[in-house]
């Protein structure tokens, strides 16, 4: 089915970069720091490695990293970008934001810097923010962040969650178009605020809606009820967004799923019909890395040359919050 751009769409996106850290911590030495076992880990998550940021490389310096990644792959200039989003739950500071840095790292002249906090959905998040942005007509190029230093955050003594998590960036420039078709074919936005004790991070409020939680700094996951949400929601969110933009399965080229872990990636697949072969997914070499998950995944399918320009890329972050983001767009 051939499909036009809703006349909501006014951006296309002009350049994609990523980092990871240098050091892989493989299921064989978390074997050593816990009790686990690559098979083990690998059948309930489809997880092999992860890539841990240094001691002294926080989140900024995975920023910058991808951003840089990024200009030294396409021809596209910073001078000139007027608006600045980063998606992060790991800021190095909660102000300035990690935005904020951005523009002083890469001496922005003139623009508008955010952070945006929806955990592992922040970055599809960004982007629809970024396109209404770019709709309004008063930006014309912006700047797009999913970030995460996860192992920041991760209590390596909790087998359940420090079995998941790695270290990430990626980086996309939108630009504001009128002579070419824009990306974004379609979005779809879902929260349950109360059930955002099944997987957190606090540092001061000892309660979540009325529940208990830890302050210790360290995030928390309920892993059994995050899968049930994830599965459940996450399906039911593809088939409407689909069916209220007129799209089906097979206008999907390509799935691009936070990568939380397979077993959800899997029963989603299962629940919607999308096929396994049309699935993009980073967790395997990196684990979850969060907002970072999606362009990984995205940017590693682009350089090997799997996905192509007109390609239709359904992109669906779900994480803490409990919070859904997803973006339909034309690549």
């Amino acid at each position: 089915m051939t499909k036009t751009t809703p006349p909501f769409s006014t951006a296309r996106i002009t350049a994609i970069g990523t980092y990871t850290p240098d050091r892989v911590l493989t299921n064989e030495e978390l074997e050593q720091m816990i009790e686990t076992s690559d098979e083990w880990i690998v059948k309930r998550t489809g997880i092999r490695t992860r890539r841990i940021a240094a001691e002294q490389e926080f989140t900024s310096d995975l920023i910058f990293a991808a951003i840089e990644n990024m200009l030294s792959r396409y021809p596209v200039e910073l001078s000139d970008v007027d608006y600045i989003i980063v998606a992060t739950s790991t800021p190095d500071t909660i102000f300035p934001s990690m935005a904020a840095r951005v523009q002083a790292k890469f001496s922005i002249a003139q623009c508008g810097a955010i952070d945006v906090s929806a955990a592992c959905a922040g970055f599809t998040a960004s982007i629809q923010l970024a396109n209404s942005l770019l709709l309004s007509g008063v930006y014309k190029k912006i700047l797009v962040v999913g970030a995460d230093a996860m192992s920041k955050i991760t209590d390596y003594t909790d087998r359940s969650t420090c079995i998941l998590f790695g270290d990430g960036a990626g980086a996309i420039v939108m630009e504001y178009t009128t002579d070419q078709p824009g990306c974004l074919l379609a979005s779809f936005s879902r929260t349950d605020g109360n059930g955002g004790h099944q997987v957190y991070l606090s540092q001061l409020a000892p309660t979540i809606e009325q529940t208990p939680i830890q302050t210790n700094g360290k995030i928390v996951q309920n892993g059994r009820e995050v899968y049930r949400w994830a599965v459940t929601n996450v399906s039911k969110g593809i088939q409407q967004l689909l069916a209220d933009h007129e799209y089906t399965i097979d206008d999907i080229d390509w799935f691009v799923p936070h990568s939380a872990n397979m077993r959800i990636v899997e029963a989603i697949l299962e629940r919607t019909g999308i096929p396994r072969e049309k699935t993009l997914t980073s967790m395997e070499q990196f684990g979850n890395t969060s907002a970072a998950s999606i362009p990984l995944a995205l940017d590693q399918a682009v350089q090997q040359g799997i996905v192509k320009q007109g390609d239709n890329l359904l992109l669906y972050g779900f994480g803490g919050g409990l919070t859904e983001a997803a973006v339909f767009i034309r690549w």
